[in-house]
């Protein structure tokens, strides 16, 4: 039994492809011992280096045909006017399939009233325009709000019988007619009417506005502009006629604009841009021209978000343009990309990781060694040529 296992040892020996060699054979030099430290520290580095690229987490960007259908759009916006007040402020969405949304009662939409020097003035306020109704008193008397009453629509009734017991009623009715309401002065229910109102009392005053919008995933623009706005035909039309000859300066700046969640790293080009700081009176049509790209971005952990990219090209259109007078505003029309990219992240696994290191430690240990080998031939050769040439 034992000269079986001695056979089988001797059998595992002769398969020994690293041979000992007895020290008393080897030979060490301050070359080598240089070599080797210079070796030991480039694979080191080589391993660091090796060890980061493991530990980061690389992007791969893919692109394809969106085929989404029916999707909407979630559109972050963050903006600052310091010269336009909140109550002259309107903020429309409108896009090519039809829908239209006026002043946008029903979205996420705030404001804060600015002081001229940027502070604000009261506490947030969601952005609505029936914030500015107040039944005012109909026929001159205090108690009508008593009484059933029903006030004049002054020739803007949609049938017989219908009343405008307020002043935004009344403009509504004007709006539904396609008509202006440029004097309301004759109209009895806007003697106490808070729009009237506010927009005195807030001149001088500017207005941070944000919110989210959640639009068609087709081409459209929206838009801030002054005044309360109304449809005339297929003609979008801002009341403009309570601010009378008021210069309304449109300077801005876009402290955020984000079509969808971001993902990491994303940048969006508009964030903390400014415009029309540089002219004393900003007075015109910024335009913003956007290209949204559909984007899906997939973590490492398998998490899927659906958000957009996008690029944009700037134009300014004077308020008194050789086209004639433009409406003052700052309008954004986007358009999407029939491209969708796909973001997906991942990292080196482990296996691929340990052959690189291994890779390293066995090319810089065989590189070192040839070298080695080399300095050490090349010095003894000189070293007996030197000795043969005493001797002669």
């Amino acid at each position: 039994m034992s000269s079986s296992g001695g056979g089988f040892l001797s059998k595992l020996k002769a398969l020994d492809a690293y041979p000992k060699i007895n020290e008393d054979f080897f030979t060490k030099t301050m070359s080598g011992g240089i070599i080797t430290i210079v070796a030991s520290v480039v694979m080191v580095l080589l391993f660091l280096s090796e060890l980061r690229l493991y530990l980061t987490t690389k992007s791969v960007h893919e692109l394809s045909v969106d085929v989404g259908r029916g999707e909407k759009i979630q559109i972050h916006f963050d903006l600052t006017f310091p010269k336009v007040p909140c109550s002259w402020l309107s903020l429309d969405a409108m896009d090519i399939s039809g829908e239209l949304h006026l002043d946008l009662v029903d979205h996420d939409v705030y404001k804060q009233r600015l002081s001229a020097n940027g502070s604000p003035v009261k506490e947030v306020e969601k952005h609505n325009v029936d914030a500015t109704k107040k039944a005012a008193p109909v026929n001159g008397s205090e108690n009508a709000t008593a009484v059933a009453t029903c006030g004049s629509c002054y020739g803007a009734e949609d049938k017989q019988g219908d009343c405008c017991n307020t002043c935004d009623e009344v403009r509504a009715a004007y709006r539904r007619k396609g008509w202006a309401l440029a004097n309301v002065d004759h109209i009895e229910q806007c003697a106490h009417d808070l729009y009237t109102e506010s927009i005195k009392e807030q001149v001088g005053e500017g207005c941070h506005m944000w919110g989210m919008l959640e639009v068609n995933k087709v081409a459209g623009n929206f838009h801030f502009a002054p005044g309360r706005s109304y449809q005339q035909g297929s003609m979008h039309v801002h009341d403009i006629a309570p601010f009378g000859d008021a210069v309304i300066d449109f300077r801005h700046t876009i402290n955020k604009l984000s079509f969808g969640a971001p993902y990491p790293g994303m940048k969006n080009p508009l964030d903390n841009a400014k415009a029309g700081y540089s002219s004393a009176a900003a007075t015109g049509m910024f335009q913003y021209f956007l290209k949204v790209v559909p984007t899906s971005y997939s973590s490492i952990d398998n998490k899927t978000l659906a958000t957009n990219q996008f690029s944009v090209t700037e134009n300014f259109r004077d308020a008194q343009g050789a086209s004639g007078k433009t409406l003052p505003g700052v309008f954004f029309f986007y358009d999407l990309s029939p491209i969708k990219v796909r973001i997906v992240e991942h990292s080196s696994s482990f296996l691929s990781f340990l052959t690189s290191v291994c890779a390293i430690v066995g090319g810089v240990f065989t590189v070192s060694g040839i070298l080695d080998a080399f300095v050490y031939t090349s010095t003894r050769l000189i070293r007996k040529k030197m000795e043969l040439g005493k001797f002669s």
